[in-house]
């Protein structure tokens, strides 16, 4: 049965006569007068452009929290300036030798950590590089290279018709429905009109919780209003009424799931369909949820959820709480799918939209 709502949830029944497959209820949560950076209007040209810039912006203005975030690679990582204030020439194999170990223990990788190592030792024996200050931002630009040139287009690519259609995926317990909660927060607060799909049908918690963040947000939700509802009816309901009302945006949940469960995974793929069957060419994204504190053994299930639905972002929670952040560029090298987002911390504003710069100077201060 479905949970009841609170008590500052309004519920309106569906405007079309449901049929059998209809079993869902819209949220209303109350509007709250807030300022944003432009207004919205449905004719408006270029709304997602300026959406994803403003948020990138923002994301730049944020730049404390995010170094904030990496305290802990950091502090891992901060043994590279002390090798490095007293380096000559005589010591690069032995300091070169304890700058891999600090970046394997940070989890970049083997094949991520040798590249750059080795291309840091030809530009020593070339001549090239002939400090320690030197060696340290020959070091940040190999890992702001490898970040950019596999996983260029951070900022959200939600097209230019409405509404934009994001799906939010991943495996259990990765923080799935608190990203899209705080991803809902932060595009309100740009002045987007954004709608939830309660599409995690599998976890009884999952659509209070989803409910809960509604009413912090100020967007409006639908739910499936009988158990065993099927994810792709709630999901597909859910871009019909946001296409019929205005809405900008439609966030969708979806079932936590292991990657070696195909039958879910098959899910994921229902899911996907009926979002085009609604509008061609949606869903605009498919964001995976991955779990920084995982470190690279986040890459498996990446791989699995990229051949069976086809990821196009990224969002890596709980790096405030790990010293594995040099995943982040793991993940990018070896699947080439670009990070949109990362969670530092658990606050409302703490799914920052990423930036590559911005972190290379977070893990390397």
């Amino acid at each position: 049965m479905a949970s009841p709502l609170p008590s500052s949830l309004h519920r309106l029944s569906l405007l079309s006569k449901p049929s059998p497959s209809q079993n869902h209820r819209l949220l209303v949560t109350p509007t709250r007068p807030e300022l944003s950076r432009f207004e919205c209007r449905a004719g408006q040209t270029g709304f997602f452009t300026r959406l994803g810039r403003l948020i990138k912006e923002k994301a730049k203005s944020d730049l404390e929290k995010l170094f904030s975030g990496f305290s802990k690679t950091r502090d891992n990582l901060a043994v590279i300036d002390e090798l490095l204030l007293y380096w000559n020439l005589a010591d690069t194999d032995r300091v070169l030798d304890e700058l891999e170990e600090a970046l394997l223990v940070s989890d970049f990788g083997p094949k991520i950590t040798i590249k750059i190592v080795e291309s840091l030792r030809e530009d020593i024996v070339a001549g090239k590089l002939k400090s320690g200050s030197e060696i340290k931002e020959a070091l940040k630009k190999s890992v702001l290279d490898l970040l950019t040139t596999k996983g260029s287009k951070t900022e959200l690519q939600l097209g230019y018709r409405k509404p934009a259609v994001v799906m939010i995926v991943g495996v259990n317990g990765g923080g799935k429905t608190t990203s899209l909660g705080k991803l809902a927060y932060r595009l309100k607060k740009e002045g987007a009109k954004v709608l939830m799909a309660a599409g995690d049908t599998f976890r009884a918690a999952a659509c209070d919780q989803l409910e809960i963040w509604a009413e912090r947000t100020g967007c409006e939700i639908v739910v499936a209003e009988k158990e065993k509802a099927k994810a792709s009816s709630v999901i597909s309901q859910a871009v019909k009424r946001g296409k019929e009302q205005g809405y900008d945006i439609v966030l969708c949940d979806t079932s936590g799931r292991l990657h070696t469960n195909y039958s879910l995974m098959e899910e994921l793929i229902a899911c996907k369909k009926a979002v085009s069957k609604v509008i061609p060419g949606a869903p605009n994204e498919i964001l995976q949820v991955l779990d920084g504190t995982t470190g690279l053994n986040m890459l498996p299930q990446a791989r699995e959820f990229n051949e069976i639905v086809g990821i196009t972002g990224l969002i890596l929670t709980k790096l405030d709480g790990s010293a594995r952040g040099g995943c982040v560029v793991s993940v990018v090298n070896e699947l080439g799918i670009p990070v949109k987002f990362v969670g530092v911390g658990e606050g409302v504003e703490d799914l920052q939209p990423f930036d590559a710069e911005a972190f290379v100077n977070a893990i390397f201060s």
